[in-house]
């Protein structure tokens, strides 16, 4: 019997897909595009990428019925990855351009990283940062990972704000300002940074996700 983890990719037009399938498949797992509710329901893990706009991606994952289902599986206890603008996507509401209800999945809101008060500051935040990880996530999301070596790749405008400590499991900082970098709830995970582009490390954050499938 095969231990390979069959891990589902949501589908819903806005994300980096090939990365994250060649990361996957780097990691020992099997990666499925899908956006049909029995696949995704019968796969191991799901990791929702996203690049782009909060409102467009609620939308598209609306007229795709696919909302019930991410919530469905959630409820399976099975693991969830979010990804950039897909974690974003796992808060109660985002504000961009205008204010839209998230997956509600994690408590908290996505809001725009605030520069006014740094005249030479801009967005979107784009650079490689390191993450200071909370007692959370040592235990699993970023084991294997020596804090050195906690270095990943960002690309975003916005970050999640109001979100309890209880399920932070990294912050990054921009200029003067820290931000969530990742969260976690039960089987539900959240990096606002690219772990398929963020070499090694991002490969062995990907395989712990893996590992809890």
């Amino acid at each position: 019997m095969s231990n390979i983890k069959n891990i589902a990719i949501l589908n819903y037009g806005l994300g980096n897909i090939r990365s994250i399938s060649n990361a996957l498949h780097a990691s020992g797992a099997n990666a499925l595009l899908t956006d049909t509710r029995d696949s995704i329901l019968e796969s191991d893990g799901l990791i929702i990428p996203g690049v782009g706009a909060f409102p467009n991606a609620m939308n598209n994952l609306e007229k795709k019925n696919l909302i019930q289902t991410i919530k469905d599986f959630s409820a399976s206890q099975k693991p969830i990855l979010g990804i950039c603008l897909g974690m974003q996507l796992l808060f109660d509401k985002g504000y961009e351009h205008e204010e839209v209800d998230g997956l509600g999945l994690i408590n908290g809101d996505v809001k725009k990283i605030d520069l006014s008060h740094l005249e030479s500051a801009r967005l979107p935040h784009i650079r490689w940062a390191n993450v200071s990880c909370t007692s959370l996530g040592e235990q699993d999301m970023f084991n294997h990972i020596p804090a050195p070596e906690r270095r990943f790749y960002f690309i975003h405008s916005y970050a999640a704000t109001n979100v309890s400590a209880s399920s932070i499991t990294s912050y990054a900082g921009y200029h003067d300002l820290n931000f969530v970098a990742s969260v976690q709830s039960g089987n539900i995970w959240g990096v606002q940074f690219h772990p398929e582009k963020s070499g090694i490390s991002g490969l062995q954050l990907i395989s712990n996700f893996i590992s809890k499938c």
